[in-house]
């Protein structure tokens, strides 16, 4: 996806366009080093993508064919409405993830990313190893939970949640 990213921004600088956004997920992992695995999307959490960007992201996918994008897809804001459930202070906790000519993404400070990769492992079993590779400790874990435990309303959700955490806390033990 690094590969992708790299090549959309080229894109953008050669229609005169620019974007500065917030990705999540396993895009913003991999911007950051912390996986390799490969994933098919760029999640923006904000600021909802204009459509001229969108067009773009669109245009593009559909003109490299060789990179396996997904025209409507790849670059999306399907996260958006996350940011109003998102821990408090969490915009002035952001980090560069990368820094091109036309586009500039930013992600969530590494706690708050490793809280929704908990709760998304909690609803997606997918999620499970990128929260282990975000290299938590047992007292992180332990201050992630009651974020996490707002984040459904099922009945089943807490014990979901302290089934997953447990697992994670198992695998950081073991190291």
């Amino acid at each position: 996806m690094e590969e992708a990213i790299k090549a959309f921004d080229e894109y953008l600088e050669s229609k005169g366009l620019k974007f500065e956004g917030i990705v999540i997920g396993g895009a913003a992992l991999i911007l950051l080093h912390v996986i390799d695995r490969a994933t098919k999307d760029v999640d923006i959490l904000a600021p909802k993508i204009p459509e001229d960007i969108k067009k773009a992201s669109i245009d593009f996918a559909t003109e490299k064919g060789d990179l396996n994008l997904n025209p409507g897809e790849w670059f999306n804001h399907g996260p958006y409405p996350l940011k109003r459930d998102l821990p408090d202070g969490w915009r002035d906790r952001t980090v560069e993830a990368y820094a091109g000519k036309a586009l500039f993404l930013y992600t969530l400070g590494r706690m708050d990313l490793l809280k929704i990769k908990i709760y998304a492992t909690c609803d997606r079993e997918i999620d499970f190893d990128d929260c282990l590779s975000l290299k938590p400790t047992i007292k992180e874990l332990d201050d992630c939970k009651p974020w996490v435990l707002t984040g459904d309303i099922n009945p089943n959700w807490p014990e979901r949640v302290n089934e997953v955490l447990g697992r994670l806390k198992k695998e950081v033990e073991n190291g």
